[in-house]
């Protein structure tokens, strides 16, 4: 019998046709973050994640 433990546990926050945004919980405990925009992606740890909202949530 295999253990997934060591599997992430992901969810999708937000989609468009272009863009996705997802977080995962690691099995280390830690929440990381990543935005799919076409062929990039950009990862987050939790403390950058919450930098970035602020960031764009001033260009509004």
């Amino acid at each position: 019998m295999s253990n997934n433990n060591s599997e992430p546990r992901t969810e999708t926050l937000a989609e468009t046709e272009n863009f996705l945004v997802w977080k995962a919980e690691e099995p280390d405990g830690e929440t990381t973050y990543h935005i799919e925009l076409n062929n990039v992606t950009v990862h987050f740890f939790e403390e950058e994640w919450t930098e970035f909202i602020e960031l764009a949530r001033s260009l509004r």
